[in-house]
């Protein structure tokens, strides 16, 4: 999906859920098992949460807005 024209210039943020739990993979773990090391001309980002209290989110938002917000600043005006 990530392969498609459209989405050449996106970002990634990939909420790893359920940090609460015991056997809970870490973001090494997630990292290989996504392949995410091959997508090297790709911002991305593993955030930590935990869904049922709400850790995590905000910083994994405001890494997303933060990263959208500078590849505008970044991008020719058109107008």
């Amino acid at each position: 999906m990530l392969n498609e024209d459209e989405l050449r210039d996106a970002v990634l943020l990939v909420f790893a859920n359920k940090q609460d739990l015991p056997n809970a993979m870490n973001a090494a773990e997630i990292t290989d098992k996504l392949g995410l090391h091959s997508l090297r001309q790709r911002h991305w980002y593993i955030q930590s949460t935990c869904a049922t209290t709400g850790e995590g989110l905000y910083e994994g938002l405001d890494w997303l807005s933060s990263n959208i917000a500078s590849k505008l600043e970044c991008q020719p005006r058109t107008d």
